[in-house]
């Protein structure tokens, strides 16, 4: 394993985290009162608000599990990967695909820190520091080019990051940045806030203000976000409909109605 980026980035414990407030969310114990607060605030827009960090982080696994098993995916690059928690990507697709590459990246240096000790025995997995809003620093990162093979497929991994990127920060660009890199046969994994009516308008606003990013974007707007790539069955859909391992309710609930989420295939 390696890890790289810089480590002299000091944590603001003052300043709340996506990352840790995520990993709050899951009830994980590395944030601050500060990521804490913000889940509150949230809680009071949308009281079950953790149920759906729970739903992004199954359909991670589900995706994953498709990647490495149907696709046959040996690489993934998986941006804005978070703090560690559970069936993380390299555990999933290495279980399926041993030896399979995976490079995590995430602007957040306690994710630097837990990366590190994780994968300290993995040699097939890095931890990049770096912001994925910039693709061509990211991709040209000499950890990412020594474990990658870009002229091999990859999968792309943008898991719940998209709408932490506001519209004047070009996440359509930020997506073909790193498909361009990738050759035919790649694969594009994502979820997103999506805007399904009064209750998600509200919860957006929470995040807004109280995180300072959270675009809920209609179906459309998601996906013109990823044209151009074809869409694996069953398409665009809400969290617990993406090829589910138990039933789910023909009315779903509000929360399941929160995100949706897609993997796309490079004609």
């Amino acid at each position: 394993m390696t890890s790289s980026g810089s480590t002299s980035v000091e944590i603001d414990p003052n300043k709340p985290s996506i990352s840790r407030v995520y990993d709050a969310l899951l009830g994980g114990k590395d944030n601050y009162p500060v990521d804490e607060k913000v889940c509150e605030h949230l809680r009071a827009t949308m009281p079950n608000i953790d149920d759906l960090a729970k739903l992004n982080r199954e359909i991670l696994g589900r995706g994953v599990r498709y990647l490495a098993g149907e696709a046959g995916l040996k690489q993934y690059l998986d941006l804005g990967a978070g703090l560690p928690t559970m069936e993380n990507t390299h555990q999933v697709a290495q279980s399926l695909q041993p030896g399979a590459h995976v490079v995590y990246v995430d602007n957040d240096p306690l994710v630097l820190a837990h990366g590190r000790a994780l994968l300290k025995q993995n040699d097939h997995t890095v931890v990049v520091s770096a912001d994925l809003r910039h693709p061509d620093k990211v991709l040209a990162h000499p950890d990412v080019r020594r474990t990658i093979d870009f002229e091999q497929p990859v999968a792309v991994m943008l898991v719940g990051m998209l709408h932490h990127l506001h519209d004047d920060e070009d996440p359509a660009g930020v997506v073909d940045g790193y498909m361009n890199a990738v050759p035919s046969g790649s694969h594009l994994f994502i979820t997103h806030f999506c805007d399904s009516g009064e209750e998600a308008r509200r919860t957006e606003k929470s995040f807004m203000e109280f995180l300072g990013t959270g675009r809920f974007r209609t179906d459309d707007e998601i996906l013109d976000l990823i044209r151009g790539y074809d869409l694996v069955e069953p398409g665009l859909v809400y969290l617990p409909q993406w090829r589910p391992t138990r039933i789910v309710r023909d009315k779903l609930t509000v929360i399941e109605r929160l995100m949706v989420g897609a993997i796309a295939r490079k004609p």
